[in-house]
């Protein structure tokens, strides 16, 4: 094994079948790959991602860009442990979080439910990782992929954002792999979909969009009877304009939160997905709102959510095509 500057180490292929137990316990599978958990020799468990995509990137630049991920650290952000490359197999070393990913929590089988206070610190803490990567990085960092499934959680519900950087790596294929392969077509900014330059307002739209289901646990969209489809988001922007930020609230809760700090993330959410970048908070401007520094006042209904729903097929579309995607650890 070898060691880098940013503390990566470098695992023979040979390691890692080691490690996972020949890849026998599978976490999840996602777009870019499968993800298994391991076990280092000082009994720390990780996650080790297998990539399946096709990479634009050689070796060297491979090890590059996986070196500068490494050297990105935070309390909000996965830990890269690692990586391998040997001939075309490219895997990554990540710690393996307790909880999971996010999805898991608000629509999976989980036995416990999500309070509300750890709800409002996963949005706290997600914000605090985006900003991290946008504003306080040597290079700026648009993670591209912002979601529930890679929002993971630690032991103590603590959020981590993972898959980040990983939009260098896949090159050119990155919007290949989000639009066909990971399916999350309903946490893409409209400018991503037009085909212009995209900025770090892509990530804070997507972030908008996970603030909803925190508060909900709700899909983005349901098939009603009659073939009505009702979309969330849409909902959450009336509800907000009506003062009846409460009827939005997962029922798991049981009304059992603190209405203001609701009204403030559907506030920020509704601010977020906005049609015009420049009418989107930053993500450290986000932070002041959350942690009362800035004000914040009641945003106007996006013009393309109204425009979606005299569209069923596109609003289907913009929901979630899951694709039978898993959490990425």
């Amino acid at each position: 094994m070898r060691e880098f500057e940013s503390g990566s180490v470098t695992f023979t292929y040979g390691d890692l079948k080691r490690m996972t137990n020949n890849f026998s316990e599978r976490l999840g599978r996602g777009g870019f790959g499968s993800v298994f958990k391991g076990t280092l020799l000082n009994s720390r468990s990780v996650a080790v991602k297998s990539l399946e995509v096709i990479l634009q990137l050689g070796e060297k630049q491979f090890r590059n860009e996986v070196s500068t991920i490494g050297i990105v650290q935070h309390v909000n952000l996965v830990r890269l442990r690692g990586l391998c490359c040997e001939k075309k197999k490219r895997l990554l070393v990540y710690d393996y979080m307790e909880n999971g990913s996010l999805d898991k929590q608000l629509f999976g089988r989980s036995l416990t439910v999500l309070n509300w206070n750890n709800r409002y610190q996963i949005a706290l803490g997600a914000a605090r990782g985006l900003a991290y990567l946008h504003e306080s990085c040597r290079d700026c960092i648009i993670h591209c992929d912002v979601k529930p499934e890679n929002i993971l959680l630690d032991e103590l519900f603590v959020p981590k954002v993972a898959d980040f950087g990983m939009a260098k790596l896949v090159g050119r294929e990155f919007s290949r792999v989000l639009t066909t392969v990971r399916g999350t077509v309903g946490y893409l900014a409209p400018e991503w979909l037009s085909g212009v330059a995209i900025s770090v307002k892509v990530d804070v739209y997507s972030y908008g969009m996970v603030l909803l289901k925190l508060v909900s646990g709700r899909r983005n969209s349901e098939q009603l009877e009659g073939g009505h489809v009702d979309y969330f988001p849409l909902l959450a922007a009336i509800k907000l304009h009506e003062g009846n930020v409460f009827s939005l609230l997962d029922h798991r809760l049981n009304g059992d939160v603190k209405l203001e700090e609701v009204e403030r993330v559907c506030k920020v959410a509704c601010w977020c997905i906005q049609n015009e970048e420049h009418n989107r908070p930053t993500m450290g401007q986000v932070l002041q709102i959350f942690e009362g520094i800035l004000e914040v006042g009641i945003p106007p209904i996006p013009r393309s959510l109204k425009a979606l729903t005299e569209d069923t097929t596109s609003l289907i579309f913009f929901g979630e095509h899951s694709l039978g995607e898993q959490s990425s650890s």
